[in-house]
């Protein structure tokens, strides 16, 4: 910490020795790498506040809430408890033009400390800006508050150690308008086959889950009945067996396959800090179910050539119905020709005899 001059006021040493200490611990930052948060001195100044409890502190470009560093030791303790940690920072940036909420996705593995930083620009007093933090609908308090310019920075840190600190964390800035940022916290998603596995029956399958980015403490498995999943237990039946290559992946293998095998099945990852679940669809063919494009072909051909057979005999059948009525037509007509015939000739006859007499 670089040495500065400091002089006797009107208020005696001590409010000026925590000036002091102020500026070297602002310039001995300075010193060291950048930050680019603008809250990184504030732990500092947490440990000055309570040990100088009794002074006042006048800082014109800092708002705070209603006493936010009144748990900063708090904070500060539990920082401290859990420093083996890694820390987790996440920010957003908001307008007061923004017309639609800004939402980040954080998928968080392990616990670890958390810093949220809403980031507000606006046209408007800074220090007339209402700042209000919520984990879904429940106020959140002991928040830090910095203005730079027109920029108003919202920070809020914690620590996630379990599943009920997980969800959606919300900064909101203004009244009458909201402009909403929101933090979702959500474990590492696990994968299983996206299409439905496609099997005989008396065959084997292996169902797969995997986790690229984390390590569950357990995998466990389980079969659908209807709407209830039932835990698979591999010591009951030899028909299933559950094994992995790695903590990142699990296999439930099932032998000597029934239709009654088909279904959902579920593997269900347990994390630090929560759990997630995946389905996988099983579907079970009978040896017959290939063969029934085959058949249906099959079939569409008998039927084509019967149609065909059918046409042929009734045209058949028809132009010999039209070839029998055109000889008969023909007989009729021979017949007819040889009447007329006869009927001429007989008066020719008579006539012929009667003047020979």
């Amino acid at each position: 910490m670089r040495a500065l001059p400091c002089l006797l006021g009107p208020r005696g040493p001590l409010p000026l020795a925590l000036l002091c200490l102020l500026v070297a611990a602002r310039g001995s930052l300075a010193d060291g790498q950048p930050s680019a948060s603008p809250f990184t001195s504030l732990p500092t100044h947490g440990e000055m506040m309570t040990k100088y409890s009794n002074l006042s502190l006048e800082t014109p470009d800092i708002s705070l809430t209603a006493s936010p560093f009144t748990s900063l030791p708090i904070r500060e303790e539990m920082m401290t408890k859990y420093s083996n940690l890694s820390l987790e920072s996440h920010n957003i940036s908001l307008t007061e033009h923004s017309r639609v909420p800004v939402e980040k996705n954080i998928t968080l593995e392990r616990p670890s400390n958390i810093q949220l930083t809403c980031q507000f620009t606006t046209h408007k007093d800074v220090n007339s800006v209402n700042v209000t933090w919520k984990k879904g609908d429940e106020l959140l308090q002991n928040y830090l508050l910095n203005a730079t310019g027109n920029i108003l920075y919202a920070q809020y840190m914690f620590t996630i150690i379990n599943s009920e600190q997980m969800g959606s964390y919300s900064c909101l800035f203004g009244e009458e308008k909201e402009q909403r940022g929101t933090f979702h916290f959500k474990v590492p998603e696990i994968h299983g086959k996206n299409k439905p596995l496609v099997t005989y029956v008396r065959d084997t399958t292996v169902l797969i889950c995997k986790c690229q980015h984390c390590s569950p403490l357990n995998w466990t498995w389980y079969s659908s009945n209807g709407s209830i999943q039932v835990p698979i237990d591999v010591q009951m039946s030899d028909k299933y067996v559950i094994d992995g290559t790695s903590a990142t992946e699990t296999r439930l293998k099932i032998t000597q396959l029934s239709e009654g095998d088909q279904g959902s099945y579920w593997c269900r990852a347990a994390l630090r800090l929560g759990e997630r679940e995946e389905r996988v669809e099983l579907v079970v063919l009978s040896y017959l179910v290939p063969l029934k494009p085959f058949l249906g072909i099959v079939a569409e051909v008998v039927i084509l050539v019967a149609i065909i057979l059918f046409y042929e005999t009734y045209t058949q059948k028809k132009k010999k119905h039209i070839d029998d009525g055109k000889e008969f037509e023909q007989v009729e007509q021979l017949k007819s020709d040889d009447s007329n015939g006869v009927e001429n000739n007989a008066p020719r006859h008579r006539k012929n005899e009667s003047v020979s007499q």
